[in-house]
């Protein structure tokens, strides 16, 4: 079994938290006064990567790259939407750079997607 077919569920599975997590924030972000900025960014990254991330989980098998731009994206969006509700929520950040090294994190993932148009799965 491949390393895209092992990662499919976990794809899925961030698919739907980040998609429920995106809608949550959003609304946290109209109705929940304070920093609604951080919120909203949160909101934003989640609800950008849970449809990518479900784009990768079906497209596995057309991907080579789909498991490390899939990692990249959760950790990525972990981190930075995870740093920006905890500072939204106590005040203070994960740990140093945290936003910026998921923001890295979720572009590198997309330079993944990229590189799947150069290493392309033998049909």
């Amino acid at each position: 079994m491949s390393l895209n077919a092992r990662l499919e569920p976990v794809l899925y599975l961030f698919a739907g938290l980040f998609g429920v997590a995106g809608v949550a924030l959003a609304a946290l972000a109209a109705h929940g006064g304070g920093e609604a900025n951080l919120a909203a960014s949160a909101s934003a990254m989640c609800l950008a990567h849970a449809p990518a991330l479900l784009a990768l989980a079906l497209g596995n098998t057309r991907l080579r790259t789909a498991w490390l731009a899939g990692l990249l994206m959760i950790a990525g969006t972990l981190l930075f939407a995870g740093d920006l509700v905890t500072l939204r929520f106590s005040g203070s950040s994960l740990f140093p750079y945290a936003a910026p090294t998921g923001g890295w994190a979720m572009m590198l993932g997309w330079l993944a997607i990229a590189a799947g148009a150069i290493f392309r799965v033998r049909t």
